[in-house]
């Protein structure tokens, strides 16, 4: 085992102690002038304080011999005095699993602004006649709002549909197209695995999502033994995104329920197998849906003729790497737009949920923006490289990574989201993101998306403790053999911290404790330590 207690000549020293605390937040800033990130100046090092007793009950903890073959990386510096209270091979690369995610939250502020809304845009190929009719194909197309169609975007379809009855279309002599091609990527982030794609962790990354691409499927018994088990669907309409293979049959007790749910990644059919005990009491599964932007698209249609518009032609979906030649050239007639939430909304729900989907898809918003702009740059001309959404996020994301002193070797990404076990990063990278993160009134959104202990998202049911419950605010990662804790506490001196802890190749004896409460221990410590010494004033760098 090995703690380094060394200085952070990294430590940008705009930071003013308390400034968080006794300045009102302040609005967000319009999405044509995102808020840009502080850049880090080369100071002397920060001088390490901890308070007395801290290092060597941390120490003790991380040393037993539970974790004899796991990683530990960790680092925790006061917010306020810049001093580093304790570091364990705080340079190590390990597997940050969901707290990853905070590189991505951190990117889509610094480049889109909390205000950025995502637009689902209503597009035609021709304009209606007097009679009413579109000679032509309607495009619903996505640029990659994760929210269309839960409680925070709920009438969207709604929406498009009511503007095109306004438009005086009352029939469309065409197809209805989803189109998904503004990713120009494959629906998984790169790195994730093959078992995980049925799953609803693990849901389709698309420009045309709906429902957070996630299906709730109940399965109970059939009335009497030896008939077919029920299953049913919910939203109901997510039903229609399934070829159902039902061989799942109820069985008389003793025989228990053994249920098997299986989607091969790329197809639609869903088979069920096994049995299901009769008069069992009905088990919840949730998966991913094979085609989000399809079932958009029903769901649209369904809009359409609810308001007496007939589409005459097919549904039917596009994705990267087709093209939807209904939109080719400069005939494309735009209806209307359906407007997502702010940013700042959708990023509290992916970063206190843990949703994969939403940092995802910020991820290859960002990209596809970027893509964008070089081919703008391009001017026409093929470019040497063809890159994906993905890849241009992550060109973007290791460029912000640059400005606020993080190196490349310090962190490597391949996918938005956290899912990639290929991502690793260092304990000490992530207290840069934090401290670049901390006080800017301008990146209050980063701050408070964050799980609150004892109270909302990961952490409602950690950290509960008086002593603890309210004074933490941290990103949570979890896969197995994986776990970690990034943000932000507050000690009971009142002294503000940042920290990260990382726990890597822990495998957990059946009588231990969650790894999750392994690392809410140090956390805990933290809270309950006294003052390290005197808070510095820092002075900001110059422009």
């Amino acid at each position: 085992m090995r703690r380094t207690l060394i200085g952070a000549a990294w430590l940008a020293m705009w930071l003013m102690a308390g400034a968080a605390a006794q300045s009102p937040p302040a609005a967000s800033p319009p999405a044509a002038a995102p808020p840009a990130a502080p850049t880090a100046a080369p100071q002397p090092a920060a001088q390490t304080a901890a308070p007395a007793g801290l290092a060597e009950r941390i120490d003790a903890h991380i040393g037993a011999p539970r974790f004899a073959a796991a990683s530990w990386g960790i680092e925790i510096i006061s917010l306020d005095s810049g001093r580093i209270w304790y570091a364990h091979d705080a340079q190590r690369l390990l597997v940050p699993a969901s707290s990853a995610k905070l590189y991505t939250a951190a990117l889509a502020l610094d480049s889109l602004g909390a205000d950025y809304r995502f637009a689902t845009s209503l597009l035609a190929s021709a304009r209606p006649l007097r009679d009413g009719t579109l000679r032509g194909d309607l495009t619903l197309y996505g640029r990659g709002d994760p929210t269309l169609g839960t409680e925070m975007h709920a009438r969207w379809a709604e929406e498009l549909a009511e503007a095109l009855r306004k438009a005086g279309v009352r029939k469309v002599d065409g197809d209805l197209i989803a189109d998904a091609t503004w990713f120009a990527n494959a629906s998984f982030g790169g790195g994730w695995e093959a078992d995980d794609l049925q799953s609803w962790f693990a849901v389709p990354a698309s420009a045309l999502s709906i429902g957070e691409n996630v299906v709730r499927v109940y399965v109970a018994p059939g009335a009497k033994a030896d008939t077919s088990a029920r299953l049913r669907f919910d939203p109901p309409v997510f039903a229609q995104a399934f070829e159902l293979d039902n061989r799942l049959r109820t069985v008389a007790p003793p025989v228990r329920s053994d249920i098997g749910l299986i989607r091969r990644p790329g197809e639609h059919r869903l088979s069920a197998f096994g049995r299901v005990a009769l008069g069992a009491a009905e088990t919840e599964f949730r998966l991913s849906l094979p085609d989000p932007a399809l079932l958009a698209g029903q769901l649209l249609r369904q809009a359409l003729a609810d308001r007496g518009i007939e589409v005459t032609g097919k549904l039917r979906s596009v994705a990267w790497p087709r093209v939807n030649e209904a939109l080719a050239g400069e005939r494309a007639w735009h209806i209307a737009d359906s407007w997502s939430p702010p940013l700042e909304r959708v990023l509290e729900r992916g970063l206190k949920l843990s949703q994969n989907l939403y940092l995802q898809n910020l991820l290859l918003t960002v990209g596809a923006q970027e893509r964008e702009r070089a081919a703008a740059a391009a001017n026409g001309q093929d470019a040497a490289t063809f890159l994906t959404s993905e890849q241009y996020g992550l060109r973007a994301m290791r460029r912000y990574l640059g400005r606020i002193g993080i190196d490349p070797g310090e962190v490597v990404l391949d996918d938005g989201a956290g899912l990639s076990r290929r991502n690793l990063s260092s304990a000490a990278a992530f207290v840069k993101l934090l401290v670049a993160n901390a006080d800017a009134p301008a990146l209050r959104p980063f701050r408070s998306a964050l799980p609150e202990a004892g109270v909302d998202g990961t952490l409602a049911r950690r950290l509960k403790d008086e002593a603890t419950r309210g004074r933490v605010f941290a990103k949570t990662g979890a896969m197995r053999n994986v776990a970690s804790l990034v943000g932000y506490a507050t000690a009971a001196s009142g002294e503000r911290l940042a920290f990260a802890l990382i726990l890597d190749n822990y495998v957990r004896a059946a009588d231990a404790e969650r790894a999750s409460a392994e690392l809410d221990a140090i956390v805990a410590m933290l809270v309950e330590a006294p003052r390290s010494g005197p808070p510095t004033v820092l002075a900001a760098p110059q422009p």
